[in-house]
Protein backbone atom coordinates (compact mmCIF):
# COMPACT_ATOMS: atom_id res chain seq x y z
CA UNK A 1 0.00 0.00 0.00
CA UNK A 2 1.43 3.34 -0.99
CA UNK A 3 1.80 6.08 1.60
CA UNK A 4 -0.18 9.21 0.96
CA UNK A 5 1.72 12.48 1.03
CA UNK A 6 -0.23 15.71 1.09
CA UNK A 7 1.15 19.09 0.20
CA UNK A 8 -0.08 22.09 2.22
CA UNK A 9 -2.26 24.49 0.28
CA UNK A 10 0.19 27.33 0.86
CA UNK A 11 2.85 25.57 -1.22
CA UNK A 12 0.43 25.08 -4.07
CA UNK A 13 -0.23 28.83 -4.25
CA UNK A 14 3.40 29.93 -4.22
CA UNK A 15 4.35 31.99 -7.25
CA UNK A 16 6.61 30.41 -9.85
CA UNK A 17 10.27 31.41 -9.92
CA UNK A 18 10.70 34.99 -11.04
CA UNK A 19 11.01 35.49 -14.73
CA UNK A 20 12.67 38.46 -16.29
CA UNK A 21 10.02 41.19 -16.94
CA UNK A 22 11.25 41.64 -20.49
CA UNK A 23 10.57 37.97 -21.18
CA UNK A 24 6.84 38.41 -20.43
CA UNK A 25 7.05 37.37 -16.71
CA UNK A 26 5.40 39.03 -13.71
CA UNK A 27 6.34 42.52 -12.65
CA UNK A 28 7.82 43.17 -9.22
CA UNK A 29 4.49 44.44 -7.91
CA UNK A 30 2.68 41.33 -9.14
CA UNK A 31 5.26 39.04 -7.55
CA UNK A 32 5.03 40.95 -4.23
CA UNK A 33 1.24 40.68 -4.32
CA UNK A 34 1.47 36.92 -4.92
CA UNK A 35 3.97 36.45 -2.09
CA UNK A 36 1.78 38.52 0.25
CA UNK A 37 -1.24 36.36 -0.60
CA UNK A 38 0.76 33.19 0.04
CA UNK A 39 2.04 34.51 3.37
CA UNK A 40 -1.46 35.54 4.43
CA UNK A 41 -2.68 32.04 3.70
CA UNK A 42 0.16 30.51 5.72
CA UNK A 43 -0.55 32.83 8.66
CA UNK A 44 -4.25 31.94 8.53
CA UNK A 45 -3.42 28.23 8.53
CA UNK A 46 -1.02 28.71 11.45
CA UNK A 47 -3.69 30.58 13.43
CA UNK A 48 -6.20 27.78 12.85
CA UNK A 49 -3.61 25.14 13.81
CA UNK A 50 -2.80 27.04 17.00
CA UNK A 51 -6.49 27.26 17.94
CA UNK A 52 -6.97 23.53 17.28
CA UNK A 53 -3.85 22.56 19.21
CA UNK A 54 -4.71 24.69 22.25
CA UNK A 55 -8.51 24.26 22.35
CA UNK A 56 -8.29 21.55 25.03
CA UNK A 57 -6.37 23.77 27.47
CA UNK A 58 -8.74 25.20 30.08
CA UNK A 59 -7.51 28.63 31.16
CA UNK A 60 -8.92 31.53 33.11
CA UNK A 61 -8.02 35.16 32.45
CA UNK A 62 -5.29 36.43 34.75
CA UNK A 63 -5.67 39.75 36.54
CA UNK A 64 -2.16 41.21 36.67
CA UNK A 65 -3.05 43.14 39.82
CA UNK A 66 -3.27 39.77 41.60
CA UNK A 67 0.24 38.81 40.47
CA UNK A 68 2.30 41.98 40.38
CA UNK A 69 3.10 43.31 43.80
CA UNK A 70 4.94 46.44 44.79
CA UNK A 71 7.06 46.78 47.94
CA UNK A 72 5.11 48.75 50.50
CA UNK A 73 7.98 50.80 51.86
CA UNK A 74 6.98 54.46 52.29
CA UNK A 75 9.20 55.67 49.45
CA UNK A 76 7.97 53.03 47.00
CA UNK A 77 4.32 52.86 48.00
CA UNK A 78 2.00 53.33 45.01
CA UNK A 79 -0.35 56.30 45.09
CA UNK A 80 -3.82 55.53 46.45
CA UNK A 81 -6.26 54.44 43.78
CA UNK A 82 -9.31 55.66 45.65
CA UNK A 83 -10.81 59.10 45.66
CA UNK A 84 -9.21 61.68 47.96
CA UNK A 85 -12.39 63.73 48.19
CA UNK A 86 -15.39 62.46 50.08
CA UNK A 87 -18.27 61.51 47.78
CA UNK A 88 -21.56 63.34 48.17
CA UNK A 89 -23.63 60.16 48.47
CA UNK A 90 -24.05 58.44 51.87
CA UNK A 91 -23.32 54.85 50.77
CA UNK A 92 -20.27 55.86 48.73
CA UNK A 93 -18.98 57.98 51.62
CA UNK A 94 -19.47 55.07 54.04
CA UNK A 95 -17.60 52.70 51.74
CA UNK A 96 -14.73 55.19 51.40
CA UNK A 97 -14.51 55.46 55.19
CA UNK A 98 -14.67 51.66 55.53
CA UNK A 99 -11.78 51.33 53.08
CA UNK A 100 -9.75 53.89 55.03
CA UNK A 101 -10.61 52.04 58.27
CA UNK A 102 -9.43 48.72 56.86
CA UNK A 103 -6.21 50.29 55.57
CA UNK A 104 -5.54 51.91 58.95
CA UNK A 105 -6.56 49.04 61.25
CA UNK A 106 -5.56 46.12 59.04
CA UNK A 107 -7.53 43.28 57.51
CA UNK A 108 -8.69 40.08 59.20
CA UNK A 109 -10.74 37.00 58.35
CA UNK A 110 -13.12 34.94 60.47
CA UNK A 111 -14.30 37.82 62.70
CA UNK A 112 -15.68 41.33 62.37
CA UNK A 113 -12.69 42.52 64.42
CA UNK A 114 -9.83 40.41 65.72
CA UNK A 115 -7.84 40.78 68.93
CA UNK A 116 -5.26 43.04 67.26
CA UNK A 117 -7.99 45.45 66.05
CA UNK A 118 -7.97 44.42 62.37
CA UNK A 119 -11.35 44.40 60.61
CA UNK A 120 -13.02 42.40 57.86
CA UNK A 121 -15.11 43.89 55.06
CA UNK A 122 -18.34 43.84 57.05
CA UNK A 123 -16.58 44.90 60.27
CA UNK A 124 -15.15 47.99 58.57
CA UNK A 125 -18.59 48.88 57.17
CA UNK A 126 -20.29 48.33 60.55
CA UNK A 127 -17.71 50.45 62.40
CA UNK A 128 -18.11 53.34 59.98
CA UNK A 129 -21.93 53.13 59.79
CA UNK A 130 -22.13 54.35 63.38
CA UNK A 131 -25.17 52.25 64.26
CA UNK A 132 -27.22 53.18 61.16
CA UNK A 133 -28.30 49.64 60.21
CA UNK A 134 -30.11 50.76 57.03
CA UNK A 135 -27.01 52.53 55.74
CA UNK A 136 -24.89 49.53 56.73
CA UNK A 137 -27.24 47.17 54.84
CA UNK A 138 -27.16 49.39 51.73
CA UNK A 139 -23.35 49.50 51.79
CA UNK A 140 -23.06 45.73 52.32
CA UNK A 141 -25.49 45.15 49.42
CA UNK A 142 -23.40 47.40 47.17
CA UNK A 143 -20.23 45.49 48.12
CA UNK A 144 -21.94 42.14 47.45
CA UNK A 145 -23.21 43.41 44.09
CA UNK A 146 -19.69 44.54 43.17
CA UNK A 147 -18.19 41.20 44.26
CA UNK A 148 -20.75 39.21 42.28
CA UNK A 149 -20.23 41.36 39.19
CA UNK A 150 -16.48 40.65 39.37
CA UNK A 151 -16.37 37.07 40.69
CA UNK A 152 -19.77 35.58 39.81
CA UNK A 153 -23.17 34.96 41.36
CA UNK A 154 -21.91 31.97 43.35
CA UNK A 155 -20.57 34.28 46.10
CA UNK A 156 -23.00 33.84 49.01
CA UNK A 157 -22.15 36.78 51.23
CA UNK A 158 -19.68 39.55 51.99
CA UNK A 159 -18.23 37.67 55.03
CA UNK A 160 -17.75 34.44 53.05
CA UNK A 161 -15.97 36.38 50.29
CA UNK A 162 -13.78 38.16 52.84
CA UNK A 163 -12.86 34.90 54.60
CA UNK A 164 -11.94 33.20 51.31
CA UNK A 165 -8.90 35.46 50.87
CA UNK A 166 -5.44 35.24 52.39
CA UNK A 167 -4.81 38.98 52.39
CA UNK A 168 -6.80 42.20 52.39
CA UNK A 169 -5.69 43.35 48.95
CA UNK A 170 -8.74 42.09 47.05
CA UNK A 171 -11.28 43.00 49.78
CA UNK A 172 -9.83 46.54 49.81
CA UNK A 173 -10.16 46.68 46.04
CA UNK A 174 -13.81 45.56 46.30
CA UNK A 175 -14.53 48.36 48.82
CA UNK A 176 -12.94 50.86 46.44
CA UNK A 177 -14.91 49.59 43.44
CA UNK A 178 -18.14 49.46 45.42
CA UNK A 179 -17.65 53.08 46.53
CA UNK A 180 -17.11 54.16 42.93
CA UNK A 181 -20.23 52.25 41.83
CA UNK A 182 -22.31 53.73 44.65
CA UNK A 183 -21.15 57.23 43.76
CA UNK A 184 -21.98 56.63 40.08
CA UNK A 185 -25.45 55.39 41.04
CA UNK A 186 -25.99 58.30 43.40
CA UNK A 187 -26.33 56.06 46.48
Amino acid sequence: MAALHTVPAAQALQPPPAAHPAAGGLSLEDRLTAVEAAMSLRLDEAAVAYEVNTAHIDTEPVDLADIITVPLTPTLQPPPQHSTTQPDTPVAALLERARARMEADGWCAGALRDESGSVCLLGAIRNEAGGDRALEADAASMVLETIRRRFGAHVDSVPSFNDAHGSGRIPLRMLDQAAATAAAKGL
